[in-house]
């Protein structure tokens, strides 16, 4: 179902809302945190498989972890992994997003390539942020493994989409003349990342995983003039939920937050 970026925000609050309320009285509203996934699931449409992951065909939902495609090794057990290196993300993929060729000028595509490589840096920086704050030291981040360790996992993450707001393309100037068609079918504001997991000294993949996400933008983002800006928070959320998922225990559950508000932009 294909929908605008206003009526997909505004059904999931109604939903979310409702089942809250129900949450609230049934169960201190942890229904609701166990249907924060169907939300989004209801909300935010699966990005297009990109490339980075080989064999995308083997991922499926899983109601229990909050990202959208997710494949795991049936004898993987991360009990056997003490260490972790964070790749550089990945950002051969990005320049594919049609509303940078349909919506903008060649002016400006630089700007648009710089402003991405500082996201993939954001990005990973923010994960070894994550990882390092660990109250659990779950995993000890390895910054340069050189020869490849025993019980040592590889994440290894490419940035696929970033769809910015219309609002913010237009308060930056981005929009040329005769490009308001094109960008009237932004205003997305979404986010969407492939990954893995690797054994680093086998090289084997042992689990793959991806997700799109969605975050509001109010008029504070105007301000900073950035078509990006939403991006970082839902990056941040990504980063806070590899953390979660690296110290769950088997049967508990990793949801996403309520995502989504109502916005006037």
């Amino acid at each position: 179902m294909k929908t605008s970026g206003n009526e997909v925000q505004r059904v999931p609050v109604v939903l979310i809302t409702l089942f809250c309320l129900l949450g609230a009285t049934l169960a201190g509203c942890a229904s609701s945190r166990s249907a924060a996934n169907d939300m989004k699931a209801a909300a935010v449409e699966p990005a297009p498989d990109a490339g980075f992951i080989a064999n995308p065909e083997l991922q499926s939902r899983r109601y229990d972890l909050p990202f959208q495609k997710v494949w795991i090794k049936a004898d993987f057990d991360k009990k056997d992994y003490r260490n972790l290196v964070v790749a550089p993300v990945n950002t051969d993929y990005m320049m594919e997003m049609d509303w940078l060729h349909k919506a903008g000028s060649a002016s400006w595509v630089s700007d648009v390539k710089k402003d991405i490589e500082d996201l993939a840096v954001y990005f990973h920086d923010e994960v070894v942020k994550q990882f390092n704050e660990d109250p659990n030291k779950r995993f000890q981040v390895i910054e340069n493994p050189g020869m490849p360790m025993p019980g040592t996992l590889s994440l290894e993450l490419a940035l696929i989409e970033i769809n910015p707001s219309q609002p913010v393309l237009h308060a930056a100037g981005w929009l040329v003349p005769g490009g308001g068609v094109a960008a009237g079918a932004v205003n997305k504001r979404t986010a969407a990342f492939e990954g893995r997991l690797r054994d680093l000294q086998t090289g084997e993949v042992v689990a793959t995983f991806a997700d799109r996400d969605m975050q509001d933008v109010g008029p504070i983002d105007l301000t900073r003039l950035t078509w990006y800006g939403p991006a970082k928070g839902i990056m941040d959320q990504w980063a806070e939920q590899f953390v979660q998922i690296a110290n769950r225990k088997p049967g508990e559950s990793v949801t996403d937050p309520t995502p989504f508000t109502l916005r006037p932009f």
